[in-house]
C-alpha cells in the first residue's frame, strides 16, 4: 500500500493531467465491515485504485488493502493485496500476461495459472471489483448481457481460484445504471453510478 505523501501526490497528478479522483466508502449491510477507496478514473475504462477494508467479524476479523490498477481497456492489468488477521499476515500479487496470469506471494516463487481467459478480479466482500466487468463492457451504458471468467480471491486467506458470473443490464439512465449479477445461486441488481461504480448492492453494502 503506497504512503500517504505518495497518494496525495498522485492525486494532485490526476487532476493537473486531466484525470479524475474518486473517493467512495461503502458499508456493509448488516456486517461489521467497511471498504474504502480513492480511484482515479481516466478516458472510458482505465483506472487505478488504493484501496482498504477491516472486518470485524464474524465469520472473520481482518484487515485488508490493495492496490489496482485498470488498462484502457478495461482489464485487471495488476492487483496487489495485503492481509492481516489472527492467522498473521499474507500478501499476493497478481499481473495478467495475455491468456495467464502470474502470481508474487513474497516467497520468492512466481506461479503462473491459466484463468480461462479471465480479464477481470473479484475479491470476497470488497464492493470496488463488481465495477471493473461493467465498466470494461460498458454495461453502465448500454444495455448487454455477458457470462464471464473471473479470477476470485478468498479473504482474508488469499486463495485463488477461477469462477463464472454474470452480469446483465436491468436499467440505464443519465445518472447510471441498475446491473444484475449472478453467480451459482446468488443474484442481485446492483445500483452503479454514470462511472460504472457501485452505489448499492441490496443486502451485501451501499456507498456512504
Amino acid at each position: 500500500m503506497p504512503d500517504r505523501v505518495s497518494l496525495d501526490w498522485g492525486m494532485q497528478a490526476a487532476a493537473t493531467n486531466g484525470r479524475r479522483p474518486v473517493f467512495a466508502t461503502w458499508q456493509a449491510a448488516g456486517a461489521p465491515r467497511l471498504e474504502s477507496a480513492r480511484l482515479v478514473l481516466n478516458g472510458v475504462a482505465r483506472l487505478r485504485a488504493f484501496g482498504r477494508a477491516v472486518a470485524a467479524g464474524p465469520p472473520a476479523a481482518y484487515s485488508m488493502s490493495y492496490e489496482l490498477t485498470v488498462d484502457e481497456s478495461g482489464a485487471t492489468q495488476r492487483l496487489v493485496l495485503a492481509t492481516s488477521s489472527a492467522a498473521g499476515d499474507r500478501q499476493l500479487s497478481l499481473s495478467r500476461a495475455d491468456d495467464f496470469w502470474l502470481v508474487d506471494r513474497g516467497n520468492g516463487a512466481v506461479e503462473r495459472i491459466d484463468a480461462a481467459g479471465a480479464l477481470d478480479v473479484d475479491v470476497q466482500d470488497s464492493i470496488l471489483f463488481n465495477a471493473l466487468p461493467i465498466r470494461r463492457l460498458g454495461l453502465h451504458r448500454e444495455a448487454a448481457e455477458f457470462e464471464l471468467p473471473v479470477v476470485w480471491v478468498s479473504l482474508p486467506e488469499l486463495t485463488l481460484g477461477v469462477v463464472r458470473q454474470t452480469y446483465r443490464t436491468v436499467s440505464v439512465s443519465g445518472a447510471g445504471a441498475v446491473v444484475n449479477f449472478r453467480s451459482d445461486a446468488f443474484t442481485a441488481d446492483i445500483t452503479v453510478d454514470a462511472d460504472g461504480i457501485v452505489a448499492d448492492y441490496p443486502g451485501v453494502a451501499h456507498r456512504v
